[in-house]
Formats: C-alpha cells, sequence, structure tokens
C-alpha cells in the first residue's frame, strides 16, 4: 500500500538523500560534470529546499519517492529505483496535481520526458542547457 503525504521539514535531509541517489543512477549519466555540481548544491541548500512544498510517497514505512512543488512547477520528482513501475510516482503524482493549480509545469530531464509525457505533460520549447542542466519545459492544463 501506498501512503502519500506532505513532509515535515525533519523529512527533508532524508528525501533529498532519495533525491541524490535516484538522480546519480538516472540524471546524472546524461548531464554534465557542471550540472551534476548545480543539481547537488540546489538540493544541498536546506534553506532553499524548505521553500518547496514537497510530498512523500511511503510503501511498508520507507520513503519511496519525492515529488517538490514551487507554486505550481515541479521542481523535483524522484523514486526509488526499486520502487518504479509499482505506481508510486502516479499517486505521488496525482496527490500533488490535486493541490497545485493550474496549468502545471516542469523543466523535465532527458530521462523523464516520456514519464511526464504518460502523466498528461506536453512540451512547451526545445530542450534546453543553463548551468549544465539539460531540460525540456512542459506543461499540464
Amino acid at each position: 500500500m501506498i501512503h502519500v503525504g506532505k513532509l515535515e521539514e525533519q523529512d527533508l535531509p532524508g528525501a533529498m538523500e532519495l533525491v541524490w541517489a535516484v538522480f546519480q543512477r538516472f540524471e546524472a549519466p546524461e548531464y554534465s560534470a557542471q550540472g551534476v555540481e548545480t543539481f547537488q548544491t540546489y538540493i544541498q541548500n536546506m534553506e532553499q529546499v524548505k521553500t518547496l512544498v514537497t510530498y512523500g510517497a511511503y510503501t511498508d514505512g520507507r520513503l519511496a519517492g519525492v515529488l517538490a512543488l514551487r507554486g505550481d512547477h515541479i521542481s523535483l520528482f524522484f523514486v526509488r529505483e526499486e520502487a518504479q513501475g509499482r505506481g508510486i510516482g502516479r499517486a505521488l503524482f496525482q496527490y500533488a496535481a490535486a493541490r497545485a493549480g493550474r496549468p502545471m509545469t516542469v523543466h523535465s530531464s532527458p530521462y523523464a520526458v516520456e514519464i511526464y509525457r504518460r502523466l498528461g505533460f506536453v512540451p512547451t520549447a526545445e530542450e534546453q542547457v543553463e548551468d549544465g542542466i539539460r531540460y525540456t519545459p512542459m506543461r499540464l492544463e
């Protein structure tokens, strides 16, 4: 069973550990050294992370996924490798989308473009690179 809820401040360091582990496995190979460093600096800045609305998905009492919003923009969306393909990401997304406004936006990594397409997002521009971070701007109406 999947339990989704808003994470408390004390949960954020563990959530960012999950984000970093999944990023290293699936995203970092597609990024330059600058992009990896930019991302790591972003998630290590706890003052900045605290400004996000962060949701977590738990299975068997263990954090399995994280989705963070800045307004209606998805800033972070990561599911542990061993938990992928089990509906955790979809449950997290549906929970967050029910609480966010429309349109929702995301700067999707190359790895996640198809995942966001399956959730109903469409690209609004070609892939871009900023501070070494590769992303495709996408939008959900």
